[in-house]
């Protein structure tokens, strides 16, 4: 029995997911459109908004649900978590083989970092510098592993903090690696929605030796409003096979290698 309804809570997520999209895409739509095209009855789709509006990630206004800006929708925590998960596992286990005992490591808030939770947990004498209370709450309880939270201002989308405070405590950190992930990626240039992280996540390369970035096929060929250098700054690139080849080939053409990881392990 419990298995059955963790499947169908997944199944309910999977439909929210949906839904969410597509009210994206649309701008807004009408509630009784919405289950029709679902084929869901009028009282799941209101359920299934409630649950989405609780979560910040759409509005219902006058029979209708209505998309926040792209940014939101984009770059939300909560929802960003169950995307891709199977490419996201597969690179996170291929980046755990970096990690050494005894590095003092910095953790951008990429939501595509939190599998590799898992396996940090058994690296001894670890020391783990992160902006995201995401991976503070995933690895704080381990004993092997030293936790410091870099306070600023909390965003609530985001689940982590920003701000000046943020990067000026980089700026004194002398790391061994940054993990780290971009929101887009074009032609090897990164890019994010918010100047803020953007310069968060200068601040965790200029402070570590090496830096690795995370990005799985769904990073490539966007853009954001803020850019915040290139490829060269990371000495490689994880990512899925299912990854754009000409994304790949930008990449290996600036000098960087990149790691396509198969998800299905084949």
């Amino acid at each position: 029995m419990p298995n059955k309804a963790r499947s169908s809570q997944a199944t309910v997520e999977q439909r929210r997911q949906t839904i969410l999209r597509y009210v994206v895409e649309h701008g807004e739509t009408r509630i009784d459109e919405l289950a029709d095209h679902f084929q869901v009855s009028l009282m799941t789709m209101h359920r299934d908004l409630d649950d989405l509006a609780g979560r910040h990630l759409l509005r219902k206004k006058r029979g209708r649900a209505v998309a926040f800006p792209a940014l939101t929708m984009e770059t939300a925590t909560r929802f960003r978590e169950g995307e891709n998960l199977p490419a996201k596992k597969a690179i996170c286990a291929s980046a755990a083989a970096w990690i050494q005992p005894g590095q003092t490591v910095v953790m951008d808030d990429s939501t595509t970092l939190y599998p590799l939770a898992a396996a940090l947990r058994n690296v001894e004498q670890l020391t783990v510098v992160t902006n995201s209370v995401g991976i503070a709450q995933l690895l704080g309880s381990e004993a092997d592993v030293t936790v410091t939270l870099l306070g600023g201002q909390y965003r609530g989308e985001f689940n982590s903090c920003t701000g000046p405070e943020v990067t000026r405590a980089l700026s004194r950190l002398q790391a061994d690696l940054a993990l780290m992930s971009a929101t887009a990626i074009l032609e090897g240039r990164l890019f994010h929605p918010l100047r803020e992280y953007a310069d968060v996540k200068e601040a965790m390369i200029a402070c570590s030796r090496r830096s690795l970035l995370l990005a799985d096929h769904s990073k490539f060929g966007k853009t954001a409003t803020h850019a915040f250098g290139t490829i060269t700054a990371y000495d490689t690139v994880l990512t899925d096979t299912t990854t754009p080849e000409n994304e790949i080939s930008a990449i290996r053409g600036l000098g960087v290698a990149v790691q396509a990881i198969d998800p299905g392990g084949r």
